[in-house]
Formats: C-alpha cells, sequence, structure tokens
C-alpha cells in the first residue's frame, strides 16, 4: 500500500516570488532568506531548490517580476491621462495614503540602493511620475518653470508620506485634496 500524496499543490517559481514579495513588504529585502520562505510557505529547502539556483536566481526572478508588475502599472498610468488635469493628480496623489502603496515604496527603494536594476525600473517610474505631474500642471494654466517647481513639492511630497508613513500622521484624503489645491490651484 502507498501513502497517498499530499493534496497541497506544487508550488511554482511564481509562488516563491509572491511569497518574497511579502516579506519585502513587511520586512524589507534582508529578510528574504531560503529558510524564512520555506517557514513562510511550510516546506522544505528541496521545494526552493527545485526552482532556483540560490538565493540570487530568486532576486533575480523578484526583480523580473517586479519591474514587469511597474511596467505595468505605469502602462495603466498612461490611461490617466485621459482625466482632466486635477482629477489625473488627485488619483495619482490619493494612492500615497494606502498602506500597501507605502509599504512597497519604501521596500523597492530600500532595495534600489543595492540592485542596479530596481534602482533603474525606480527611477523610470519616478521620471514618469514627476513628467505626468508636471504635465497636468502645465494643463492647469502654470508657466513651465512653475509647474516643474509644483510638480516637485507634490512628487517630493508623496515620497515622504511614503518613508514617513510609519513614524508621522498619515495625510487624509481630505488633506491630500487640500495639498492638491494648495500646490495645483494656488495662484490661477
Amino acid at each position: 500500500m502507498t501513502t497517498p500524496r499530499s493534496t497541497r499543490p506544487r508550488l511554482a517559481a511564481k509562488d516563491w516570488v509572491t511569497a518574497a514579495l511579502d516579506l519585502v513588504r513587511t520586512d524589507g529585502m534582508e529578510a528574504v532568506t531560503i529558510n524564512r520562505l520555506c517557514e513562510h510557505l511550510g516546506v522544505t529547502r528541496g521545494s526552493f531548490y527545485w526552482h532556483f539556483a540560490d538565493l540570487d536566481a530568486l532576486r533575480e526572478a523578484i526583480t523580473e517580476h517586479w519591474c514587469a508588475e511597474t511596467r505595468a502599472v505605469l502602462d495603466g498610468l498612461v490611461h490617466l491621462e485621459l482625466l482632466p488635469p486635477l482629477e489625473r493628480l488627485r488619483a495619482m496623489t490619493l494612492r500615497l495614503v494606502d498602506e500597501r502603496s507605502a509599504s512597497v515604496e519604501r521596500a523597492l527603494r530600500d532595495w534600489a540602493r543595492t540592485d542596479a536594476r530596481v534602482g533603474d525600473a525606480v527611477a523610470a517610474a519616478d521620471l514618469f511620475v514627476f513628467g505626468t505631474v508636471q504635465g497636468a500642471l502645465l494643463e492647469l494654466g502654470h508657466e513651465p518653470l512653475e509647474a516643474r517647481q509644483r510638480a516637485g513639492l507634490l512628487v517630493y511630497a508623496g515620497l515622504g508620506f511614503a518613508h514617513g508613513h510609519a513614524a508621522l500622521p498619515v495625510p487624509t484624503p481630505e488633506e491630500i485634496e487640500r495639498l492638491l489645491a494648495l500646490v495645483a490651484l494656488q495662484g490661477l
């Protein structure tokens, strides 16, 4: 008589990447270890090595996954161009008060310091966001230099919200709206 195999489906490489990203989001890249992942997934180290040669190979897969995810998000933001400029800014800034977005932002920016590929993806995303914000401000009637400066205020405020999220008061949607009015509309 044979012993029945576990009814649990076999893990795929994507499952490992997803679990690793969960750890990155909650505890940072340094938390991604083979033992911790195995414990998190309830499997043995052999399962890990079935999919990856080593931790560096997993990190490469995480980078590829995150870069693809980032490109998809940026492609989705292109549809913001269909919105009026103030609505476009509102849609972008309201994401700043979401804890999941803030934790991902912090973890990936920390990771970007040690991984050039992730750093390149973060830089590309930052330039895209800055350009989108600046474009909306130009559409609202700001002169180019003023639009650039105001875009800087909004983008740097967004970065500050993400990094200060754990220690500072989280802005409410109403406070975000007032910030938008102050930076995007004041002086028109």
